[in-house]
């Protein structure tokens, strides 16, 4: 297979991987996680790995590392320094792992042990590969934090794991990973989950770490925004195969892989307003047991030929013009601008008609009026005798309101009070100073009766489908039960067949189990779970945090269609700011449990008046690397401190 070839000549790589597979067993058959990857990585240059969850990205990194389990079988080459990993003792790899190279793992919670201080964790990395004192290495341990941003390192370095946020424990895991200067720094998803600021905060440490050690780094991310303002080059994953791969300008500029296209018409952005919408790849990827003699990529490439049934295509360079640029496709060198015979190869899709298109915001149903909502939690101390000590004031005296076929989108980071607000509305008991007003009529002034029967009227869905949908439960039970449960006088399986239909899954696949559907599938279940009973009102929280990228378009696009066809009023609660300008009509944006600016969505991306929303839009990394390096918006450096 060809490599790449783009690199200053004469650097010799730290670390070639040639041929790599990785295949596990299983009651199915054999599971082809790997299937043949070739990289080099050279000091000081970062390699981004990229593609849907399940393409082999965090496989690859652990068996450079040596951290598979024993019934996985991996053949072909790894050196590090021209030393051969494949084969080794987990003895003999110790003495690599934590030294020669690094790894930042994508949940810090189990990377970390939670019994020992953060400055012990350190210290363990730092004389497993060095005999030093541990006076000494608990100096080195204080030095590390304050490499990494950890305000006042002295005192911190004896903090438990708990004791610091979401975004310094993983600054602690990269300065364990970086403790013992690795010439190799692998980065496995390590801003999934993080707030924009946050984000951006861990991507600035990596870049600070890899310029005081000089590692060759390998960042596994699904986001493009990521890959565009930090990566030199790209390899993108499919089916456990690389499928494109060149340096990262041309890969923006000119992806010649549908797969690499489709991915990036997936991705939204933060820059741009939304006047269409997002083009998502259809289907799903393909099981990676018994893969048929073909390209992987078939059954979801919108130009696919009878010859891509005819054997799976090497990753070969696509022209001349641009030397080391690899795409697996036998018709990448027709390819264009991201066009196939001046016709693009994923077509946008057509929004359907809005049935308040012309109607103004003021002439709808006010479905949702919300005044000075806020709760309050009381703060305790003592293990056997609590006692009340201060209040946490989780949202502060909240006005809003929500007309039909809106979106109004709740905006800010983790601990801003998004979700309890949610929550509060969700409670329809207000306290004696909030007034909640549900299609016209004031709760607090509401029977049980009528309370119950005012749920008809809102539904939730929520962050993970996982844990929302029941197990046990067929699709068919779960999408029926709100239906029973707030009397339903119809046809319950007419009704289920259509709402099916309504979120895009197949009506035959009612009798299934959540456990048989991918994650953008369940978060469709979840989806007609909540539009059962014809709500005026379906409020989200998260729904696509979680999602590849190629999933969350097809929910946004779904969103905006449900708004647009039956006039839904959407409450959405997210983070990240690109995805809102791709769905809200209006957006409010939360700090400290207040609203610090709200209004129509264009007008505050296009014109923020608040520093915090500044803050925010700066952080998210926008999907071109020509543009997001030379942005001039400033992060403001922010450590939540617990």
């Amino acid at each position: 297979m060809t490599t790449n070839t783009t690199d200053a000549p004469g650097d010799e790589p730290v670390l070639r991987v040639r041929d790599l597979t990785v295949s596990f067993p299983s009651e199915a058959g054999v599971v082809r996680a790997v299937r043949g990857v070739d990289l080099d990585l050279h000091p000081g240059r970062t390699l981004a790995i990229v593609g849907e969850s399940g393409s082999g990205k965090s496989v690859t990194s652990l068996a450079i590392m040596g951290l598979l389990p024993g019934h996985a079988r991996v053949t072909g080459s790894v050196t590090y320094e021209g030393e051969e990993l494949i084969g080794k003792t987990d003895k003999d790899m110790c003495k690599v792992r934590g030294c020669g190279i690094g790894m930042v793992f994508q949940d810090p919670l189990t990377a970390l042990t939670p019994v020992f201080t953060v400055g012990d964790q350190i210290v363990e990395a730092i004389r497993q590969h060095q005999h030093v004192p541990r006076r000494t290495a608990r100096a080195q341990a204080v030095e590390l934090l304050d490499l990494v941003g950890i305000p006042d390192p002295a005192k911190r370095v004896d903090s438990f794991p708990h004791e610091f946020s979401g975004g310094m424990r993983q600054r602690a895991v990269i300065a364990i990973a970086i403790a013992n200067r690795p010439r190799v720094l692998i980065a496995d998803e390590p801003t999934t989950a993080l707030d924009v600021t946050v984000q951006a905060q861990v991507l600035d440490v990596l870049r600070v770490a890899q310029r005081e050690t000089g590692a060759a780094t390998v960042l596994i991310t699904h986001d493009m925004g990521v890959v565009a303002d930090t990566a030199d080059e790209v390899m993108v994953m499919y089916a456990g195969r690389p499928v494109e791969r060149t340096e990262v300008h041309e890969l923006f500029a000119a992806p010649r892989m549908p797969y690499t296209i489709g991915l990036l018409g997936s991705t939204p952005r933060v820059d741009r307003p939304s006047t269409r919408p997002l083009v998502p790849i259809a289907g799903t990827p393909p099981s990676l047991i018994d893969l048929p003699e073909a390209c992987a990529f078939e059954a979801r490439c919108p130009v696919s030929t009878a010859s891509c049934h005819r054997g799976e295509p090497h990753l070969l360079q696509v022209d001349q013009a641009a030397p080391g640029h690899q795409a697996s496709c036998i018709r990448s060198s027709l390819i264009t601008d991201s066009r196939l015979d001046g016709a693009a190869l994923f077509p946008t899709p057509e929004p359907s008609p809005d049935i308040f298109a012309g109607v103004p915001r003021e002439e709808r149903e006010l479905t949702l009026a919300v005044t000075n909502l806020h709760k309050s939690f009381p703060l305790t101390k003592g293990a056997l005798v609590k006692r009340r000590v201060g209040t946490v004031e989780a949202v502060k005296h909240l006005t809003f309101d929500l007309h039909a076929g809106e979106c109004l989108a709740i905006v800010g980071e983790s601990g801003s009070g998004k979700t309890t607000t949610l929550l509060e509305i969700m409670d329809l008991d207000p306290a004696d100073d909030t007034t909640i007003t549900l299609a016209g009529t004031d709760v607090a002034q509401m029977t049980p009766r009528q309370r119950r029967a005012s749920r008809k009227d809102i539904q939730i869905v929520f962050q993970d489908p996982v844990s929302s949908l029941d197990p046990r439960q067929t699709v068919k039970e779960i999408i029926t039960e709100p239906l029973t449960s707030l009397g339903f006088s119809g046809d319950a399986d007419d009704r289920v067949a259509e709402l099916m239909g309504l979120v895009g899954l197949d009506p035959d696949h009612v009798d299934r189990f959540p456990g048989q559907f991918s994650g953008g599938q369940r978060q469709r279940i979840g989806l007609a779970r909540a539009l059962a009973t014809n709500p005026k009102i379906i409020v989200l929280d998260e729904p696509v945090s979680a999602l590849d990228v190629s999933v969350q378009a097809g929910i946004i696009n779904l969103l905006h269609d449900l708004k647009r066809r039956l006039g839904l009023s959407l409450l959405f609660i997210a983070h990240d700011l690109s995805v809102i300008r791709h769905l809200s009509d209006r957006v409010a944006v939360m700090h400290h449990g207040e609203f610090v600016e709200q209004g129509p969505t264009d007008e505050v991306f296009t014109n923020p008046r608040h520093d915090y929303t500044r803050t925010l839009l700066a952080a998210i990394p926008i999907p071109d690397p020509n543009v997001q390096r030379h942005r001039s918006g400033t992060v403001r450096a922010t450590t939540v401190q617990l």
